[in-house]
């Protein structure tokens, strides 16, 4: 699958990641999947600018019912995880509002990747994939009443949650554990707004 941006990373890189997939999107038939896809970007397009991030410079590899990110090495990352969610909670609020209701999980890690021949290869896709397709994240979205379901990693929750900055609220996470392709992973689930002081509307 080719990557939206040509430009490959110089070597290995440790940047943030952020994955999103469209819930239920395989059970749609072809004309509303392509309404999905676009519904999805203009979330994400809307949700980004309105968090103060410029979406062009993310390296973007297209997944049909979602995308897999690299944010820019200058990204704040607790601005990401406190704003950037608030914002795609924001437009997805509004997309039900409008008629148009779209679900999607959220997931986010920092780690180190770089760009192979088929897009990015790396620890950093790789744990954020697993966490965004876990049964158990699935299953917070499928039986919340939200339109969203944010999952991170251990590492960002001790590193970045944790320091409160951004008026991130670590309270607002759930520890959950779940095993994928042999694998063992670790992370932290937020279906409601990951800001102590965000009142929702």
């Amino acid at each position: 699958m080719k990557p939206d941006t040509e430009t490959p990373f110089d070597g290995l890189v440790y940047r943030l990641v952020v994955a999103v997939d469209v819930e239920g999107y395989s059970k749609l038939d072809a004309l509303d999947q392509s309404l999905a896809q676009s519904r999805l970007g203009e979330v994400l397009d809307v949700a980004a600018r309105n968090a103060g991030l410029d979406r062009a410079r993310w390296y973007r590899q297209l997944r049909g019912d979602g995308e897999l990110a690299v944010l820019p090495p200058d990204v704040d990352t607790a601005s990401v995880i406190a704003h950037f969610t608030e914002e795609v909670g924001r437009a997805l609020r509004e997309q039900r509002r409008n008629g148009t209701p779209l679900r999607i999980r959220l997931a986010m890690h920092c780690g180190t990747l770089t760009t192979g021949r088929f897009g990015l290869v790396g620890d950093a896709p790789i744990v954020t994939c697993r966490l965004l397709d876990s049964r158990v994240v699935r299953k917070e979205l499928a039986h919340g009443d939200g339109d969203l379901v944010l999952v991170i990693s251990r590492r960002l929750f001790d590193d970045v949650v944790r320091t409160r900055f951004h008026e991130l609220d670590p309270s607002r996470f759930r520890a959950a554990r779940f095993s994928a392709k042999g694998a063992s992973y670790a992370g932290y689930l937020c279906a409601g707004a990951p800001r102590a002081e965000l009142v929702e509307t």
